[in-house]
């Protein structure tokens, strides 16, 4: 396991080793948040106003979003093997211009078949522009060291959703929701296409290698029992978590608040996954990689539980959103570590696509999912109550990835042949 209790140098900053460059972590940081803040959580705050102007079923709309979280997974796994060999300038800067023009598209579609086309070229840019490429970038510079880079890149990139959701409804309280992504899409390619294309364009080293790890090739890992049942629960988790974040707003729309208030109580979970990823390295330090999955999935269930248990007042609203943020921010950290904890950083691109495929398929499943289960259940309450069901099944398989136990079993299998 990465040992976070370590003083290291530079690792923040680059300025302790060379081979990492300066301006990685500071535009990393800045296009997360606007990368995020726009392809992401613009959609969950404009999404009501889009079914009332056009007359396009809810369902239809969700499911367009999905369709762009099932492109950026299935597309995630040839971009971490790019990633691994060619490093993520280009495939960053490309996912920018492709995102711009993605919603763009949205923006200017005249119906629902052009409105799903134009989400899954969003797929892709999410693919190429999102944390995963942005870890495989720190994973690779600042190995071993990477974890505080990690840190670094997610606390800024938990404001994405505290920035842009009340940003997206104040443009949406004076403009139409089309203006609107036409403008987020202006910010979105001003800020994001230098950025990656000039900050990105140091040398990309050769994948650092560990003894604990050098006899395990990426396609017998992602083969093990152990990576099997870490992304299942990881699975199971991430459609709860996504469906969560995306029905947030109808739930409390539902119990009468404000479309205002609705996404100041999405945007404050983001405050709340920035102060909870300042606490992950504690708790990395006092627990085993197997031991803070099962945790923090399980506080994942029971701050869903919270939500769907507590209609007002919408004070305690905010403070439970601040809690599940925490819990997210820090589940996020989980997901970019729980390939190094286990089997190094040799080929973290690859195994790091594989892991997220199947959960970034279930959270893109989640909207959609989430909508269409909140009519036959009778609103949005149970469904959070579902939901939570969901974390605490992944909670319940977490403690079985655990890397030596299958190790051993699966050292005696040729012996029984």
């Amino acid at each position: 396991m990465t040992d976070l209790g370590t003083p290291t140098r530079g690792a923040a900053t680059g300025t302790g080793d060379r081979s990492r460059p300066r301006a990685v972590l500071p535009a990393l940081c800045a296009t997360q948040i606007v990368s995020w803040g726009i392809v992401y959580y613009a959609f969950p705050v404009l999404n009501p106003q889009i079914t009332a102007a056009t007359g396009w079923p809810a369902g239809a709309t969700t499911a367009a979003f999905s369709l762009g979280l099932v492109v950026s997974a299935l597309a995630g796994i040839r971009i971490g093997r790019i990633l691994d060999r060619r490093g993520p300038r280009a495939v960053m800067t490309a996912g920018s211009v492709l995102g711009a023009v993605s919603l763009l598209i949205v923006a200017t579609a005249p119906n629902i078949p052009v409105f799903l086309a134009g989400w899954a070229l969003a797929g892709l840019a999410m693919a190429s522009t999102f944390y995963q490429p942005a870890f495989a970038a720190l994973t690779r510079w600042w190995a071993p060291d990477h974890v505080r880079a990690l840190t670094i890149v997610t606390l800024a990139g938990g404001l994405a959703s505290t920035v842009f959701a009340p940003l997206t409804a104040a443009l949406a309280e004076h403009l139409s929701w089309r203006h609107t992504y036409l403008v987020l899409a202006a910010i979105l390619a001003a800020v994001t296409i230098p950025t990656h294309a000039l900050a990105l364009r140091a040398p990309w080293p050769d994948a650092p290698t560990s003894p604990a790890h050098a006899a395990a090739g990426a396609a017998v890992v992602g083969r093990s029992r152990p990576f099997l049942l870490l992304a299942a629960a990881f699975t199971l988790s991430g459609f709860a978590m996504y469906a969560v974040v995306v029905a947030l707003v109808p739930l409390l729309l539902e119990r009468g608040y404000t479309t205002s208030q609705a996404a100041w109580a999405l945007g404050i979970g983001g405050a709340g996954q920035t102060l909870g990823r300042t606490l992950y390295a504690a708790l990395a330090r006092r627990t085993t990689a197997t031991v803070r999955t099962t945790i923090l999935i399980a506080l994942g269930g029971l701050t869903t539980a919270a939500f769907a248990a507590a209609p007002g007042p919408y004070a305690l609203l905010i403070a439970v959103s601040v809690v599940a943020g925490m819990v997210r921010g820090n589940l996020t950290l989980l997901q970019a570590t729980a390939v190094t904890d286990r089997w190094g950083t040799a080929h973290y691109g690859r195994l790091s696509g594989l892991l997220a495929a199947p959960a970034t398929t279930a959270a893109a499943l989640a909207p959609f999912a989430g909508a269409a289960l909140a009519v036959p259940l009778g609103g949005y309450g149970l469904l959070f109550f579902l939901l939570a069901t969901v974390s605490v099944a992944a909670a319940l398989i977490a403690p079985w990835t655990a890397t030596g136990a299958v190790r051993r079993r699966s050292g005696r299998r040729p012996r029984s042949r």
